[in-house]
């Protein structure tokens, strides 16, 4: 397992996979370690990962500063892992509240970053979030469900205001487009890969300044693909048309009977996706991969 320097010292850890063009790779969770991305569906048969463990998470060291959890902190180490890969520009995706980092690092760093994939994303950088009647539409999609009535009431327990720890068992369902033993285990890993405490901290006050993001990333000249699950609330597939809007070069793609982790619910279709990205600044079919 290598590792490298950040820019204060904290060593930080980072695991490579696969075969072809490098990929970093940008957990979410947050504070997630990257293990639970896997590979990506498969993709390391077309692509070489390299997964980084954010500081305090996964094979990472904890930092001396803990105020260095908030994300805009984190800039700077995906920097540290670019330069110390020897790559003058970098192929990036990122999942869920891992877009967010990757969204700054972009607007900081535009010129070292070759392309974008932003799956399934947060986007509080940009001043995007989830609505009540985003998560409500998303719910609704899956009546018939053995676990919905349990989980819908979670979810409205949720929505005004309740505690997730004892919620979430049923709201978790939600998360994947199908509840079946890979999706059981995956979501039982998250106890033991998410470091609590560094999670409180990455969206803490000062992360975010959406004006100025935008402002920045207007001009960034790397194609940029947003893949939604169509099952997913945040974001929903209109939500990432929302987000792909935002780059010039942007664009959105649905996989369809998919979550929060589509890699998951259908492999070859996540891996097809994110292979034939054309990078042109289209949206592409709600189907479960690009047309052929």
């Amino acid at each position: 397992m290598p590792t490298f320097p950040a820019h204060d010292g904290t060593a930080l850890a980072y695991h490579t996979e696969g075969e072809g063009e490098p990929l970093l790779c940008l957990p979410g969770g947050p504070m997630r370690a990257s293990a639970y991305l896997g590979d990506l569906g498969g993709l390391t048969a077309d692509r070489r990962l390299i997964r980084l463990d954010l500081r305090g998470t996964g094979d990472s060291a904890v930092p001396d500063d803990e105020g260095t959890y908030r994300c805009d902190r984190l800039v700077d180490d995906v920097e540290a892992l670019r330069e110390h890969c020897g790559f003058d520009r970098a192929d990036v995706l990122a999942h869920s509240a891992g877009a967010n980092l990757a969204l700054l690092y972009a607007a900081a760093y535009p010129a070292r970053v070759k392309s974008l994939v932003l799956v399934t994303p947060g986007a509080r950088a940009l001043g995007i979030a989830a609505t009540r009647e985003d998560r409500r539409g998303a719910v609704a999609l899956r009546r018939g469900e053995p676990w919905y009535e349990a989980g819908r009431a979670a979810w409205e327990a949720l929505l005004g205001g309740a505690e997730p720890d004892d919620l979430w068992p049923d709201v978790v369902p939600f998360m994947y487009g199908r509840w079946d033993a890979a999706a059981r285990k995956h979501a039982a890993d998250d106890a033991h890969q998410t470091n609590p405490h560094a999670r409180g901290g990455y969206h803490a006050d000062g992360a975010f300044d959406p004006d100025a993001t935008r402002r920045a990333l207007a001009a960034l000249e790397a194609p940029v693909l947003v893949i939604a699950g169509e099952y997913d609330g945040a974001p929903t597939p209109a939500r990432a048309r929302e987000i792909a809007a935002v780059f010039p070069h942007g664009g959105a793609a649905v996989q369809s009977g998919a979550g929060h982790y589509p890699w998951l619910d259908d492999p070859a279709a996540f891996r097809r996706t994110v292979a034939d990205f054309p990078g042109a600044g289209t949206d592409f079919p709600e189907t479960g991969g690009l047309p052929p």
